[in-house]
């Protein structure tokens, strides 16, 4: 693969359908991942985050630092899926639940130009959950691509300049995903049909704690103790992934 190299992306986890138990599954992901990071020697740093007051997360978005990280998590990218009973039901229903998870590779420095004109800044107080301020000065920054209407953020940082820094970083790096989709749309029919796995909107995997057990739907095979995996235990899951595409 083109990017099989690089050794720098970043993970955008957001909550999807299901209110705070998506927001919470969201945060498992989040950690799933920090630990596999840990357990391949990688560096990792959050550029992002919005916390729930329930521990989970609305978004969260954090880079991924070393050798074979692209290759490794480019299979994480689309919707995932969970069922379980959450913490808040009283009835001891089974809910699904939803979070995206977009994997970006981060441009190496001058892949993508960027001109300070076609950039409108913005600097605002950071708020945690419940949405209360989190500090008095305006630390938080949004940055928003005027060509390309993309808008991103940042706040996690105490300082404006390192939330501008992480902000552009995420930027950059969705300006480089369009880029590189524009590119593929361009390509015949086949070779579409041979990315769609890549698609967000896709489907992938299932977390059924229930039955302890995780599907991946695109090669359609299941692995049970669940509590290893959602520690970071994604050896096998992505063993067979990287099977399936040669």
């Amino acid at each position: 693969m083109a990017h099989e190299k690089s050794e720098s992306v970043i993970l955008e986890i957001r909550a999807g359908v299901g209110g705070e138990e998506a927001a919470l599954f969201a945060g498992d992901l989040f950690r799933m991942y920090s630990r596999y990071a840990t357990s391949q020697g990688w560096q990792q740093r959050v550029l992002n985050s919005n916390p729930t007051e329930l521990g989970g997360f609305k978004e969260v978005v954090f880079e991924v630092s070393g050798p074979g990280a692209f290759s490794q998590m480019q299979y994480e990218a689309g919707v995932h899926r969970v069922q379980r009973i959450p913490e808040t039901e009283k009835k001891s229903r089974v809910h699904t639940s939803t979070a995206t998870v977009a994997v970006l590779i981060r441009p190496k420095k001058m892949e993508i130009k960027i001109r300070p004109e076609d950039l409108k800044i913005d600097f605002y107080r950071a708020s945690g959950p419940g949405g209360q301020y989190v500090n008095r000065r305006e630390t938080a920054v949004r940055i928003t691509h005027l060509p390309t209407g993309l808008a991103v953020a940042s706040q996690t940082e105490r300082s404006q300049l390192q939330n501008k820094e992480n902000a552009m970083a995420i930027l950059e790096a969705k300006l480089l995903e369009q880029r590189e989709k524009g590119a593929l749309e361009k390509l015949d029919a086949k070779r579409r049909t041979q990315i769609k796995g890549a698609e967000r909107a896709e489907k992938i995997r299932t977390y059924n704690f229930p039955q302890n057990r995780v599907t991946d739907h695109r090669i359609k095979k299941s692995w049970h103790n669940l509590e290893m995996i959602m520690e970071g235990k994604l050896e096998k899951i992505l063993k067979g992934l990287k099977k399936r595409s040669g």
